[in-house]
């Protein structure tokens, strides 16, 4: 009997936990495009005033104003000059204004939602609420349009390159990042590292399909950025201290290793010939099916650590991995390396050894778009 009772707990607490996750869900997606509406209001009677040059600044202390009194926070003027932004930046792919004009000549906000977050209801001059029939629509279109938190799209609209701007809001919802993963990954430039390294066909699917991995390459980014570890940025650690931040820092190196990978062990032992070999990372990534292993190097790159991690591959295709799944995939990760040793130790159709730098620093934009440069040619 107990046992039935806990199961039924277990049950309806998962389901509990689901209907408050959706409900969230909702009143965020509401809330944001909320605020985009806003913006549209704003920019909308500025224009009706754009003969008088102060004519904005104006409307926007006066709308902080009385809106602050009337709700409390939420409507300083910044914010309501962030909303203004925001419609600005999403206008240039959104028709959610449009289509909310089709249904009536004017909305306004319930007064309840303004004053906290959010409702999902509207209200026409008249004082008339929509239809349901216009709510579900517009609920379908918010959720298809704003998927992040509001505090996601204040960094989000900071991006002035639009493909980038989408490729982040895609990898951003894809793989569930909070606000400091999407400025972490944004800091160290991740879409640049990925953009400089593909043709043109696939630097515009990265704006409309994100990050997608179809073979090993896809999943190989050079530099890793590994600035989460807290090491200096000259080689003054050994690859022992190396390995243990990494493992100590597991969660940060699984977001920066990308989608799909799992950990799977640490100085995994293989034997032949009464010898023994340790692999430092042994990783699985589930798109790609394929175990994933990772040498760490301090220093200068040598063709002997090619050639070591070409017997793990191998051992591993031979030994571990099952018939259904893909051939294993190698990553040195070092400090340094000449590209010429790689591209001569490895064979011209290579798929599944890779040698990337990493850093333990962010480096700047234009530092970093030099280093790839550098390393594709």
């Amino acid at each position: 009997m107990d046992l039935t009772s806990n199961n039924l707990s277990d049950r309806i607490a998962a389901l509990s936990k689901t209907a408050r996750n959706r409900v969230a869900s909702v009143v965020n997606q509401t809330m944001v495009f909320t605020y985009y509406e806003i913006g549209r209001m704003i920019m909308e009677e500025e224009q009706h005033g754009k003969d008088r040059a102060d004519y904005g600044k104006q409307l926007i202390g006066e709308l902080a104003e009385r809106l602050t009194k009337e709700f409390g926070r939420g409507f300083s003027g910044s914010n309501l000059k962030h909303m203004r932004q925001f419609y600005v930046v999403y206008s240039k792919r959104q028709t959610l204004s449009v289509q909310l004009q089709k249904e009536q000549n004017q909305s306004f906000i319930n007064k309840s939602a303004i004053g906290q977050t959010v409702s999902g209801e509207f209200e026409s001059e008249k004082g008339q609420t929509m239809s349901d029939q216009s709510q579900n629509r517009i609920q379908q279109t918010v959720s298809a349009e704003f998927k992040l938190s509001w505090s996601h799209y204040l960094k989000l609209m900071r991006i002035d390159d639009e493909k980038e701007r989408q490729f982040y809001e895609i990898e951003a919802f894809k793989n569930n990042w909070s606000l400091r993963e999407l400025e972490r990954q944004y800091d160290s430039a991740l879409y640049t590292r990925l953009a400089l390294s593909r043709d043109k066909e696939k630097i515009a699917a990265l704006s409309t399909q994100g990050h997608i991995i179809e073979k090993p390459k896809d999943v190989i980014k050079d530099p890793y950025i590994l600035e989460f570890l807290g090491l200096p940025e000259l080689h003054s650690y050994s690859e022992t201290d190396l390995e243990q931040k990494l493992i100590d820092k597991l969660e940060h190196f699984l977001l920066e290793l990308g989608t799909g990978f799992t950990f799977v062990a640490r100085q995994d032992r293989i034997s032949f010939d009464e010898k023994h070999f340790k692999i430092d990372l042994v990783f699985y990534n589930r798109l790609l099916r394929s175990f994933v292993l990772i040498d760490l190097k301090i220093g200068e790159l040598k063709h002997q650590d090619i050639g070591q991690m070409q017997m793990y591959v191998n051992y591993y295709d031979r030994e571990v991995k099952l018939k259904d799944e893909n051939k294993t995939i190698g990553i040195i990760l070092c400090q340094n390396k000449s590209e010429a040793v790689v591209q001569y130790t490895l064979p011209e159709n290579n798929e599944q050894i890779f040698a990337s730098k990493y850093l333990t620093v962010l480096p700047s934009k234009e530092s970093l778009k030099e280093l790839i440069e550098n390393n594709i040619d």
